[in-house]
C-alpha cells in the first residue's frame, strides 16, 4: 500500500471517472480510471489496489456481477459501490457479496475522500495485526521446536534451504543470498528480507508459475490457507515491484497469473 494508498475507479462514464480520479489525486491518493469491469479485471491482473470505487449499473458486466469475481479472486480488497438509482434490495444484495460500503450519486467529495481515508486506514492497520500475527506464531514455532530439542525451525514445509553458491542469476537479476540484496545490471537494491525470499523463490523456480501457497511455504515456512496465501503473496510482490518495476501498472518481471500465483520474468 502507498503512504496513502492506490485506488481503482470503475464507471463507465467518462466525465465521472476523471472528476472522481481527480479529486482523489488532489487529496493525495494514487488513481487509476477504467471504462468497464472487463478492462478493471486487466488492471487487476498486473497492479496491486488498495480500494475499489465502482458504479453499480454499467454496460456489458454488472456492478454485482464485477463485485462477486473481485471479491472472490482478492477477497480482502474494498469494493465501494454507488449508484443514482437507490435500491435497497440492491444495495443489501452488494453487501452480502462483500462490498464495504454503497454511496448514492451525486458523490459528494469529501465523503468519497474521508470514506477513502477511513477505509485505507483500517486496511492498512488489519494489515499490521496480521503480519505481527504471523511472526508471533513463528516465534513460538521456533521456541517450541529449540524446547523440544529440534533444529529451531518451524515444521512442516522448510523456508529456504542453503545454498552452496552466494549468488542466483536469472536473467539481469543477481540474487546475493549472503547479504540478501539484489542487483540488477550492477545497480544494488536493498529489499525487505521476507520480500528477498520471496523474488528468491521465484527466482529458482522461474519462468514457471509458483502457486500462492508454495510461494508463502517456501518464503517464510508457513503454511497458509488459500486465500491468505494470496494475499500475503500480494503484499510482497506489491513491495518488490515497488523496488524493481520501472512502471508498477504495467509490470514487466513479476507477473501475476490469476487465481494461481506469480511468475518472474527476467530475461
Amino acid at each position: 500500500m502507498t503512504d496513502t494508498g492506490r485506488i481503482l475507479i470503475i464507471d463507465d462514464e467518462a466525465i465521472l471517472r476523471q472528476t472522481l480520479a481527480r479529486i482523489l489525486q488532489q487529496a493525495g491518493f494514487e488513481a487509476t480510471t477504467a471504462e468497464s469491469a472487463d478492462q478493471a479485471f486487466a488492471f487487476m491482473e498486473n497492479t496491486s489496489f488498495d480500494l475499489v470505487y465502482m458504479d453499480l449499473r454499467m454496460p456489458g458486466t454488472h456492478g454485482l456481477d464485477a463485485l462477486k469475481y473481485i471479491h472472490e479472486q482478492y477477497p480482502a480488497l474494498p469494493v465501494v459501490l454507488f449508484t443514482a438509482q437507490p435500491d435497497l434490495t440492491s444495495a443489501l444484495e452488494a453487501l452480502r457479496n462483500g462490498a464495504t460500503d454503497y454511496l448514492l450519486k451525486p458523490l459528494k467529495p469529501q465523503i468519497v475522500i474521508e470514506r477513502a481515508r477511513s477505509i485505507l486506514v483500517n486496511l492498512k492497520r488489519d494489515r499490521r495485526k496480521r503480519e505481527i500475527v504471523m511472526q508471533i506464531e513463528a516465534l513460538q514455532a521456533e521456541l517450541k521446536s529449540i524446547e523440544s530439542g529440534g533444529s529451531g525451525k518451524p515444521g512442516g514445509t522448510q523456508p529456504l534451504s542453503p545454498v552452496k553458491d552466494r549468488f542466483i542469476k536469472c536473467g539481469a537479476l543477481t540474487l546475493d543470498l549472503h547479504t540478501k540484496r539484489l542487483a540488477i545490471n550492477e545497480r544494488v537494491i536493498a529489499l525487505p528480507p521476507t520480500s528477498f525470499d520471496y523474488l528468491l523463490v521465484l527466482a529458482r523456480h522461474a519462468p514457471d508459475i509458483v502457486q500462492y501457497q508454495t510461494l508463502v511455504a517456501e518464503a517464510q515456512g508457513y503454511q497458509a490457507a488459500p486465500r491468505e496465501a494470496q494475499e500475503l503473496a500480494k503484499w510482497h510482490i506489491h513491495q518488490l515491484r515497488q523496488a524493481i518495476e520501472q512502471d508498477t501498472h504495467n509490470p514487466a518481471m513479476l507477473i501475476n497469473a490469476r487465481g494461481m500465483g506469480y511468475r518472474l520474468v527476467a530475461d
